[in-house]
């Protein structure tokens, strides 16, 4: 990282935490350039960066300001509307993927602004950069790679994973990495090695409507615990319903949470840690979003506390680089040689030539260059729908404010059914994720997912300006 990307980082952590308010003077560049002991020049560039990201703005005769609607204008939601400090937490069947997939299917239109979709915008991604990695990763593949690495994966595409994994703070070996067909795929073959038809899952709520799938598919049963909007889920619940039912298995995002965006502490991770090895509970860790952080550090992974082996690790190349290509992979803890085997027994690999592709890129591509510039793009989308969110919503709403990933969360006034929002949206051209399709028993009926991951203009301001209206006219209906 470049000097003047540490610095505008410093003054970053100071706005995010409090420390810089709205509305208030950043320092000079003559005060920081002589504090910080960096030229005026460093500080310039710095401060551009900032700039650029949303967090300050240039006023006439009072220099940079921190800018307004930054750090808590927008009241973010207190904990989900499952919560109950004397909630019953019991298992449900889930049924869910006809509601999800009239959701997903009235979406297809590519014509429609996606603020209801999973990904952030193909724009964003290095693609031709990754065709000439696959077709010189092709035109240098061994022949009998075309076979071996279908069984134990790309070896190179391997080392590079697990040198991320090390530069990071995870902790995995290479005997227990496997080469998936996307994060789903591992997340499938998790919960398969772990659990038999009918036994309960103890799963956030929210969550990613694909984990709801997986367990209908599965004839698996829900424990829904629930997810504080910042902090991630409630672990006094989780500890009682352990006590109380047999549960087999947890399936966690303990990095930018789908669709909240909350991050667990370490501390918290720790304790989360201490549980599992408590209830010597296999654990499913769903960290895809792990590399879209918009601080100095990435996160650490509940897999990094992990001192059993009980933790399967489930991450992707799909949202930070390459989503068509169908690359992910598990480190599988203790259970990784009953993982790999059903594996061989159902796809048996991903893709050889994307797995070389991509192997090729975190090589020779300047993965982490794309990556620095991929977060600053994301954090900056992500304050500028903000923006919009206070100019065009009611101000009774309340919204998270993630520090990665690329959603938010946005609790409606009490009366705006999200499901008929929905669908009045769509007439409009606008998709939205409304929150029931994150619950396996259907709830946050006044919630939406909108996703900012798409590179912002005219069309997304609309957007987000006629959702306004649209919210409002359930309060006056």
């Amino acid at each position: 990282m470049k000097l003047y990307e540490q610095f505008a980082e410093q003054i970053s952590t100071l706005i995010r935490t409090g420390a810089l308010q709205p509305g208030e003077k950043i320092p000079s560049v003559r005060s920081a350039s002589r504090t910080y002991e960096i030229s005026a020049a460093t500080v310039f560039q710095a401060y551009y960066l900032l700039e650029r990201r949303g967090l300050i703005e240039a006023r006439a005769r009072s220099g940079y300001v921190v800018r307004s609607h930054v750090n808590g204008i927008l009241a973010e939601p207190e904990f989900s509307d499952a919560h109950h400090s004397k909630l019953k937490i019991s298992a449900t069947d889930v049924d869910v993927s006809e509601l999800v997939f009239s959701v997903l299917n009235s979406i297809k239109d590519p014509t429609t602004i996606p603020l209801g979709s999973a990904f952030p915008s193909p724009a964003l991604f290095p693609l031709q950069r990754l065709s000439r990695s696959m077709t010189k990763s092709l035109r240098e593949m061994p022949t009998h790679a075309v076979v071996a690495d279908m069984t134990s994966g790309n070896a190179n595409l391997r080392r590079q994973i697990m040198l991320r994994a090390v530069a990071s703070g995870n902790k995995y070996t290479a005997d227990e990495l496997i080469i998936t067909n996307g994060a789903l795929e591992a997340l499938n073959l998790c919960l398969q090695t772990v659990t038999n038809p009918g036994d309960m899952v103890a799963i956030e709520s929210p969550a990613f409507y694909a984990s709801l799938q997986v367990l209908e598919r599965l004839k698996l049963k829900a424990v829904e615990i629930p997810v504080h909007p910042r902090d991630g889920i409630d672990l006094d619940i989780l500890a009682e319903s352990l006590t109380r039912l047999p549960i087999k298995a947890c399936w966690v995002m303990s990095n930018f949470h789908n669709p909240l965006g909350a991050s667990m502490s370490d501390d918290k991770k720790q304790k989360l840690c201490e549980l599992i090895a408590q209830y010597q509970l296999p654990t499913i860790e769903d960290d895809v979003y792990a590399e879209l952080y918009f601080g100095l550090h990435q996160p650490k992974p509940l897999k990094s506390f992990d001192q059993q082996n009980l933790v399967m690790y489930c991450s992707s190349f799909s949202k930070s680089l390459a989503p068509g290509y169908r690359v992910g992979w598990v480190a599988g803890g203790k259970f990784s040689d009953k993982i790999h085997r059903l594996q061989l027994m159902t796809t048996i690999s991903s893709s050889v030539p994307a797995q070389a592709a991509i192997a090729d890129y975190l090589q020779h591509g300047s993965f982490d260059r794309h990556l620095r510039k991929l977060r600053e793009t994301l954090e900056n989308q992500q304050h500028k729908m903000l923006q919009a969110i206070e100019r065009y919503f009611p101000q009774s709403i309340r919204v998270t404010q993630p520090k990665g990933g690329y959603f938010l969360w946005i609790e409606l006034p009490p009366e705006v059914d999200s499901l008929q929002l929905f669908k009045l949206a769509l007439t409009q051209g606008i998709s939205i994720a409304p929150g029931p399709i994150f619950s396996a028993s259907q709830n946050f009926r006044h919630c939406i997912r909108l996703n900012y991951g798409n590179l912002w203009d005219t069309k997304i301001e609309n957007s987000i300006k006629v959702l306004g209206k649209l919210i409002n006219s359930f309060q006056h209906s």
